[in-house]
């Protein structure tokens, strides 16, 4: 079992998106359809492990991170996808993940 928190939409009370860089997003099948439960990975500008959470049942996830540039893995039953952000600021950055076989 995968100690990884559960994800959902809602950012927490007291996050100040003036001060942090927030990279949200949702997992997806080929179709659009959402994929709960997949573990999603936070690799840095040169593909190293930096977080996992487990997507929420309607594919939700979050990373706490640093501007910069990174690359959001989702793997999942349904597949794997990959999806690249580059948060130049701090903010809510939205990127999703399509995942396919």
């Amino acid at each position: 079992m995968c100690g990884a928190p559960t994800q959902g939409q809602t950012l927490p009370a007291g996050v100040d998106v003036e001060k942090e860089t927030v990279i949200t997003g949702r997992v997806l099948a080929a179709d659009g359809q959402p994929i709960g439960g997949a573990f999603v990975r936070l690799l840095d500008g040169s593909d190293e492990f930096t977080a996992e959470v487990v997507a929420s049942a309607t594919g939700d996830f979050r990373f706490f991170a640093a501007p910069g540039s990174w690359t959001v893995r989702a793997l999942s039953s349904s597949g794997n996808g990959t999806s690249a952000v580059n948060p130049e600021t701090s903010g809510v950055h939205n990127v999703d993940v399509t995942v396919s076989k």
